[in-house]
């Protein structure tokens, strides 16, 4: 998969999206209407950059699968708006969310950007579910010149993404839970993140704790618990968390806030710092207690094995 400029061999396949009902009945635009005329006229407007940028997603073997866009480029707020869509055929396979990654990407690499911004109808389930499922945060505070646009829309739900945030779409590491914390991002003024015991993590939480002001390139951690459950984030900066248990050894870079593993078995871990002044915070399910600690490699390996 890549994503390219759009090319006039792509306008069949793409009105082969824009009639086809099941791909376009939820979305803003009347693509019924189009024609190849007005596919090969969008694909000529597009050879050179503007305040939109819409580009192909191709298989290997070249061959247009959809379009994915950033449109409305803001260069005083530094934010844009995303648009995807892909044929019914290349659903399912990857598509949607390579192209997603890969604009967003380019919007804070290429172009400079500081937040990318879209909305769907709530009415379009597969749109929510795809969103949701990758665990895109709802965004509150649009600013009304963007409502405007949609002034004769209603039901909406919006979402953004804003640079640094990790698109990382595992939702285990070693068997540990993934999971993404609750964060309400506006555009312009960050994100709150929070958590709740019981309910966003499975444990009551009676211990909290932070490290920080390591240097960068310091490993900490190789202990295991035996019964001690524990959720993991990074609020600032980079580090990378080893796991290994029973189900094998992974590894998951902790740099964005949202980000969170559950750790719920006994798993030896080991914290690498990444960036100088990280900050690792933890909610822990118990209150210290010294004899649940396993500090040697080779009794957690025996400990794994008999129990």
């Amino acid at each position: 998969m890549r994503l390219r400029k759009l090319q006039l061999k792509d306008a069949p396949l793409m009105l082969e999206w824009m009639h086809d009902e099941s791909v376009v009945h939820d979305l803003h635009t009347d693509f019924a209407s189009k024609s190849i005329n007005d596919c090969e006229a969008f694909i000529m407007a597009n050879q050179t950059f503007n305040d939109n940028v819409n580009l192909a997603i191709a298989s290997d073997e070249d061959e247009y699968m959809g379009t994915v866009s950033l449109k409305h480029i803001d260069r005083n707020n530094l934010c844009a708006e995303f648009a995807i869509t892909v044929r019914k055929s290349a659903m399912g396979h990857g598509y949607s969310w390579f192209g997603m990654t890969a604009i967003i990407d380019k919007a804070f690499t290429e172009y400079g950007l500081e937040s990318v911004y879209w909305c769907v109808s709530r009415k379009n389930h597969r749109a929510v579910r795809f969103y949701d499922k990758h665990n895109f945060h709802e965004a509150v505070d649009i600013s009304n010149d963007i409502l405007e646009r949609y002034a004769d829309e209603s039901d909406l739900k919006w979402y953004s993404v804003l640079k640094g945030d990790v698109l990382d779409d595992r939702k285990s590491v070693a068997g540990c839970k993934v999971i993404h914390i609750k964060t309400i991002p506006t555009v312009g003024a960050g994100e709150l993140s929070f958590y709740e015991a019981n309910h966003d993590i499975d444990f009551e939480i009676k211990r909290q704790y932070y490290i920080s002001k390591v240097p960068e390139g310091v490993r900490r951690g190789f202990h295991a618990h035996k019964k001690l459950k524990q959720l993991l984030f990074c609020p600032y900066g980079r580090i990378q968390l080893i796991l290994e248990n029973e189900l094998g050894r992974e590894e998951i870079e902790l740099s964005d806030p949202s980000i969170g593993v559950v750790i719920d078995r006994p798993t030896w871990r080991e914290m690498l710092w990444l960036q100088k002044d990280s900050v690792l915070c933890v909610a822990a399910s118990e209150y210290y207690e010294v004899e649940d600690y396993i500090r040697n490699y080779e009794d957690f390996k025996k400990y794994i094995k008999e129990n």
